[in-house]
């Protein structure tokens, strides 16, 4: 089936496996290096570009900002993969890709279209009761800017030194150049919609 509601993780996560993949070649990158770029072992890569794997949302940030792209591209269909027809400025939502985190559980919908060559991607995310995911971004080759819009419930948000408390109605502009963390404190899920705005370095 097409809808992206009924791929089972197993296929997701080849879809996963194939895209390190083709990112890695692309930027001619050894297994060693994109390790060293990453900070994610050898073997954890192997084990992810084999589908062997089902990696959190904390180790495929660390791939994404060593392979000099954004979290939500890992998601996209390999260019072998990809259709012959011109790439369509529509994201129909049954096709919108959904993964859930196997470490925090909190669920992320890419919402952009795949493939728009435009500098900034929306993702849909539904954090629950009590989840917590820390991303030890860095600094990147070019600049990302981010905004978080709480839709339902509230979360805590740590940029650096910085706690930010949101209820729904929030937004909160940051910069990916520093460890973040996203907290639900509460005893209900929380959903947001994420901006992700890219700078040329």
């Amino acid at each position: 089936m097409n809808s992206i509601m009924t791929e089972i993780p197993s296929d997701l996560n080849q879809r996963i496996a194939e895209r390190v993949r083709e990112l890695r070649a692309a930027k001619s990158l050894s297994l060693e290096a994109l390790a060293a770029k990453s900070g994610v072992s050898r073997s954890m890569i192997s084990l992810i570009e084999r589908g062997e794997s089902s990696p959190t949302a904390v180790v495929l940030e660390r791939l994404a900002t060593g392979l000099g792209v954004m979290l939500a591209s890992l998601f996209d269909a390999p260019a072998a993969q990809a259709p012959a027809s011109p790439i369509s400025p529509v994201a129909r939502h049954a096709d919108q890709v959904q993964w859930q985190d196997p470490a925090s559980g909190y669920v992320r919908r890419n919402i952009s279209p795949p493939g728009v060559p435009q500098p900034m991607q929306i993702v849909e995310v539904h954090f629950p009761p009590g989840g917590r995911v820390a991303f030890e971004t860095g600094a990147r080759d070019a600049r990302v800017h981010q905004q978080v819009w709480v839709l339902e419930g509230a979360i805590d948000i740590t940029v650096g030194e910085a706690r930010h408390q949101l209820s729904q109605g929030d937004c909160l502009a940051m910069q990916l150049d520093r460890p973040t963390m996203f907290h639900n404190a509460t005893r209900k899920p929380a959903r947001y919609a994420v901006v992700i705005a890219t700078e040329p370095a």
